[in-house]
């Protein structure tokens, strides 16, 4: 069964007659329990791109780390899926210096952030000499699948398909999103051009990471 709430409630106006029906739709997010309900902030961030057009025409992900969630959407904004994510085990939205040149056996648990902004997403070789979506290549950071030689121990998948976020904290810095949803949704999506992916801050003030949300906020104040 796969439960995917409140993508409808991401969007203002119009648009939320097309996410509701997005969410009941197959989102080939393989068999994902939790229901995802988008934070204040995913929902910011994603009206100010609605709006804006910051994603330049370009498919995007609202990537959010304290629910553990991906929301995903296409370059004319329709919301196409929501699913759980993995991210980096340490909380923190900066990459440490040069962290991009280290070999992961030398990367330290503080080390093992996800770096929080706002990233031109591109598909590129891995040093598996696979393709895949480089998030910020200079950090390393990448979104892929759980990779096929994680250790058993880390329980990523059953952490992955629990019905709390509260244990998705487990990678280097990578995020690991569910197979099918990958494969199906996503790589389809940005495979061509790229596209932008927005990772919301999780020790930072949001404005802090997107400044351009001050303005929108300024905006609305002035049509009130």
């Amino acid at each position: 069964m796969r439960v995917l709430a409140g993508l409808a409630l991401i969007l203002p106006g119009a648009a939320v007659a097309r996410a509701s029906v997005s969410v009941q739709q197959d989102a080939g997010s393989g068999d994902a329990q939790r229901a995802i309900t988008p934070s204040v902030a995913a929902t910011r961030v994603a009206e100010w791109v609605a709006t804006s057009g910051d994603n330049q025409s370009l498919p995007y992900a609202i990537i959010d780390k304290t629910n553990a969630a991906l929301f995903l959407f296409g370059a004319k904004g329709k919301p196409l899926g929501v699913v759980p994510i993995l991210v980096g085990i340490a909380a923190g939205d900066d990459a440490t210096p040069g962290i991009g040149s280290k070999k992961l056996a030398e990367i330290g648990p503080a080390e093992k952030t996800t770096p929080s902004g706002r990233f031109h997403a591109k598909f590129g070789l891995a040093f598996r000499k696979e393709r895949i979506l480089w998030v910020d290549y200079a950090t390393s950071v990448a979104l892929h699948p759980i990779p096929t030689d994680a250790g058993k121990r880390e329980r990523r998948r059953e952490r992955m398909l629990s019905p709390t976020p509260e244990d998705n904290r487990i990678t280097f810095g990578c995020i690991n999103v569910p197979k099918a949803f990958y494969g199906k949704l996503l790589r389809p999506q940005f495979q061509k051009k790229g596209g932008y992916v927005y990772v919301l801050p999780d020790t930072k003030r949001l404005e802090e990471v997107f400044p351009r949300l001050q303005v929108q906020a300024l905006t609305k104040v002035g049509t009130l």
